[in-house]
């Protein structure tokens, strides 16, 4: 608001208010006394001329009961004169209107109603010198006059403001443009003088005040024209000294690239003597391991025999160290050439996983091999180098695990058109690992040269140092990325994006066809349960748990090597005994030949990890051999200072809900948003900026990405402040794009405590003080499910921050939903629009991330993945599973409602 503009307001508003305060207490005031004066004078004319209507009724003189009456009427202004005996008949009526209907009793005294706009009064009439009454009086007074009186003080009073306004508003003009202009003059000399106009002269004044500011305007234009002729010649000067030097460093840059092209020759030697010499020393050092495996099959005693170990070791060691120092030199000297041959993925990762399976098999750990469906094949690469990458990858997992899992996963990211000679495919692949993990300090330096985590690695889990480094390098060399994710105590991720070729490549063949044969499977470990139920599932079978063993033509067993050894292989034996089908053991320990099991039914041992192969070779030879039995109609299954303000945008309001349940705490206040026009409208009404925003990508009208867009123009604080987004998929480069695009970091639904711990301290620096988890929250045992469970309160209360009544209600509002969804998807796929569909089921797999079903969302995840990277065709036998899928968790509404 302008200084003018607060002048006018403060000279003008005082006096109005002021007299609008008086004029309207002097009409408040004026009326009451109107009113007041009219009631006294009612009263008292009544009051004179009772005696006299009172004589003339008792004497029943009609003409004097006229003329009193007439004389009532005229001089009071009264509307109507009404008489009436003590039978209460009425006796006269004068005036224009109707009179009032008489009373079933007389008034004893005088009585007057002046609730209403017409008055009324009643007075009884006596004799005189009596006290029985002979009848009353009514009569009705009009109070217009009243009104007319009050509404003429307030047309001379609104008059009179107006006058008084008007000479105000002149009178502040005139003050306002005095104190003002002066201020005006000096603001345009300081713009001209900030152009570098310094031909400044402003008027005089006469305000001492303002002809001060004029003098210091005067002075420092003067003193800004002094320093622009100094900042001049001094700029002259410097040009000059730059001119030299230019000249000198022009020299020494030629001296320079002399001798970077020495050093380039030198690297280069260096580097092809490098490799050389590892090639040299290759030779003679694989001489040595095959004499020394040719020295073990000799009589030696036991020390000799150490001896040998300790020899064998240390070469083994030594050709391990040369063989990446060769490569890194290759690399190095840029002499390093991939191949291009057909790769199966499956193949691939099998042969890997196998490679390490004896030493996680001595350290008891779960090694996990999981290929998706989608990944096509064959493909084409460099099938010798990708496994060297996956190789050292998975080396350091289990050497830096000391119990847990270590997990596999290929999956793909996207991909083009298949039918094009230079298709591509873009798989990502991760080696995650329950180990030591490694801090935010140790993650920067871990792919440089001849450097570990920490310096005790090398003596304590050797390793030179160059395995990290060639990985990333080879990578880089295949056009991919290598990145890592891990927090000190709880382990590791390792994650590579790779493009491969992908000519004519289709989606891998079913190794099996299992017919739709029920398969009992009991595997204590959840991530290999999931991959053992996932290939029976897609080999046509169905995977069932202990409950259904009478059912089933083969049981599948997982087994640790302490449950293979003395006296617990009695309990497995007990089971395998009591088995009414063959038995199938997969035993997590290398010697499985020491194992002594009986299969009196048929069956056999096969050591873990399977590959998928084994898994399918060992299921024919099984169920091969079973005695055929009618097999059951397979079902088809398709702390700050101030609090902080924290805004939750999503359009689901499951989603919302939960969110502001997990964020809200006492020092931090959540509102939340169903839309991008409603956050805009938040934004620009809140009374503090927000300090962090949670957005979801896929909103009807404004989307997520042009949301945030429209926060960023808003500037001021909105220009810094982080907007995360929360979405249910998102592949690589979207991911990528969203950054691009304004976002501060994506992840991905469902969103657990940990998660948002780490945006609250990486954004705004303070943790989210999340409470320890009651006991009664703590996980409970794994109950085997039929594949993957319809509901799971376990994990959606897991997923809604330990609260199972909030678990219930979420899966209860995700299944009140379904309908709506489901007309959605089958609208969409009978009008083939792709787009839509997407929609649909985007926003389907959103609702289902924070709800305990897991089957919809495996199921709808699937989905998504399929309609983004292969489009709308190839989605068509996954919506059909779908809609079962749906169906069988609507049927689990009523159970959860009878629980809550």
């Amino acid at each position: 608001m302008s200084l003018n503009t607060r002048l006018l307001f403060a000279l003008m508003g005082i006096p109005l208010f002021v007299y609008a305060a008086m004029a309207t207490l002097l009409v408040v005031e004026s009326d009451h006394a109107s009113r007041q004066a009219l009631k006294e004078r009612l009263q008292e004319s009544s009051a004179l001329i009772a005696p006299s209507l009172g004589q003339a009724l008792g004497n029943d003189n009609a003409e004097t009961l006229i003329a009193l009456s007439q004389r009532l009427l005229e001089q009071n202004n009264l509307r109507t004169v009404t008489l009436y005996n003590t039978s209460a008949e009425r006796l006269l009526s004068l005036g224009h209107a109707s009179p009032p209907g008489p009373t079933t009793e007389p008034p004893e005294t005088f009585e007057l109603n002046t609730d209403a706009a017409i008055w009324r009064l009643k007075q009884p009439l006596n004799a005189e010198g009596s006290t029985a009454p002979l009848g009353w009086m009514e009569a009705e007074a009009n109070t217009r006059t009243l009104t007319l009186g009050r509404y003429r003080w307030i047309a001379i009073l609104s008059l009179g403001g107006m006058l008084l306004g008007l000479t105000l508003f002149l009178l502040a003009f005139a003050i306002s443009r005095f104190a003002t202009r002066p201020l005006e003059d000096a603001n345009l000399a300081l713009y001209r003088l900030s152009r570098g106009d310094y031909r400044i002269q402003l008027p005089p004044v006469s305000a001492h005040e303002h002809q001060q500011l004029a003098d210091n305007i005067h002075t420092l234009a003067q003193t800004m024209q002094r320093a622009q002729r100094d900042m001049q010649t001094q700029i002259e000067h410097a040009t000059s000294e730059l001119q030299e030097s230019m000249e000198t460093i022009e020299e020494q840059n030629i001296e320079l690239d002399i001798a970077h092209r020495n050093a380039l020759r030198a690297n280069a030697v260096k580097s092809e003597f490098l490799a050389n010499m590892s090639h040299e020393i290759r030779t003679p050092l694989n001489g040595i391991i095959g004499f020394c495996r040719l020295l073990g099959r000799s009589k030696l005693n036991q020390r000799q025999q150490e001896w040998l170990q300790h020899v064998h070791r240390a070469c083994d060691n030594l050709l391990m160290l040369v063989n990446d120092v060769l490569d890194f030199s290759k690399l190095e000297a840029n002499r390093l050439t991939l191949e291009e041959a057909d790769v199966d993925m499956v193949t691939l990762i099998d042969e890997v996983v196998g490679l390490h399976a004896p030493e996680a098999q001595r350290k008891q750990l779960q090694l996990v091999a999981m290929v998706y469906d989608d990944i096509p094949t064959p493909l084409r690469g460099d099938p010798l180098r990708l496994q060297q990458v996956l190789s050292n990858l998975l080396s350091n997992a289990i050497k830096f695990t000391h119990e847990g899992d270590v997990i596999v996963r290929v999956m793909l990211d996207n991909d083009n058109d298949a039918a094009s000679e230079r298709a591509q495919a873009m798989l990502r692949i991760s080696v995650s690992d329950t180990g030591i993990g490694l801090t935010p300090a140790q993650q920067k330096q871990l792919f440089r040269a001849f450097t570990q985590a920490e310096p005790s690695h090398s003596r304590e889990f050797g390793g030179s140092g160059l395995g990290l480094t060639i990985c990333r390098q080879l990578i880089e060399h295949m056009g991919g990325e290598i990145s890592v994710e891990s927090e000190p105590g709880k382990g590791s991720i390792f994650a590579l994006t790779l493009p491969l070729l992908a000519p004519g490549s289709q989606e891998r063949p079913v190794e099996l066809n299992l017919s739709g044969a029920t398969l009992c499977l009991h595997e204590p470990h959840a991530p290999t349960r999931f991959v053992l139920s996932h290939l029976i599932e897609r080999w046509r079978g169905q995977p069932r748990p202990l409950s259904a063993l009478e059912a089933s033509k083969l049981l599948i067993i997982g087994a640790t090597e302490q449950a293979l050894c003395e006296p617990d292989v009695n309990t497995l034996q007990s089971i395998i005994d009591a088995a009414p089908c063959r038995v199938l053991v997969l035993a997590n320990m290398a010697n499985i030949d020491a194992v002594k099991l009986a299969f009196p039914r048929g069956g056999e041992l096969l050591a873990k990890p399977v590959s998928r192969a084994s898994f399918a070779s060992a299921l024919k030879r099984q169920l091969a051999s079973a005695p055929q039995a009618a097999l059951p109609t397979p079902v088809e299954i398709p702390p700050s200072a101030s609090p902080l303000h924290m805004l939750v945008v999503d359009d689901n309001t499951s989603n919302r809900e939960l969110l502001k349940a997990l964020l809200e705490r006492d020092a931090m206040a959540v509102t939340t948003a169903e839309n991008g026009q409603q956050a805009l409208a938040l934004a620009k009404s809140a009374p503090k900026p927000f300090d962090m925003v949670l957005m979801d990508i896929r909103m009807p009208g404004l989307d997520g990405v042009q949301t945030t867009q429209a926060l960023r123009r808003l500037g001021g604080p909105w220009v810094s402040c982080p907007v995360v987004a929360v979405t249910a998929h998102a592949l690589n480069h979207e991911r990528q794009q969203w950054l691009n695009e304004g976002l501060d970091d994506v992840i991905i639904k469902p969103i657990d405590e940990a998660q948002l711990n780490q945006l609250m301290q990486r954004f705004l620096g303070v943790p989210l003080h999340i409470p320890t988890a009651p006991q009664a929250l703590s996980p409970q045992p794994i109950r085997e499910p039929e594949t993957l469970a319809i509901v799971d309160l376990t994990l959606g209360e897991r997923l809604a921050g330990g609260s199972r009544d909030r678990a219930r209600d979420l899966l209860i509002a995700l299944i009140d939903s379904l309908d709506a969804s489901e007309a959605k998807i089958r609208q969409a796929v009978q009008q083939e629009d792709e787009t839509a569909l997407l929609d649909a089921v985007h926003h389907l797999n959103g609702a289902s991330r924070y709800c305990g079903a897991p089957e919809l969302a495996l199921l709808v995840e699937t989905l998504e993945t399929r309609l983004r990277t292969r489009g709308l065709a190839q989605a068509y036998p996954l919506i059909a599973d779908l809609y079962v899928s749906m169906q069988r968790l609507r049927g689990e509404r009523s159970r959860l409602t009878a629980h809550s």
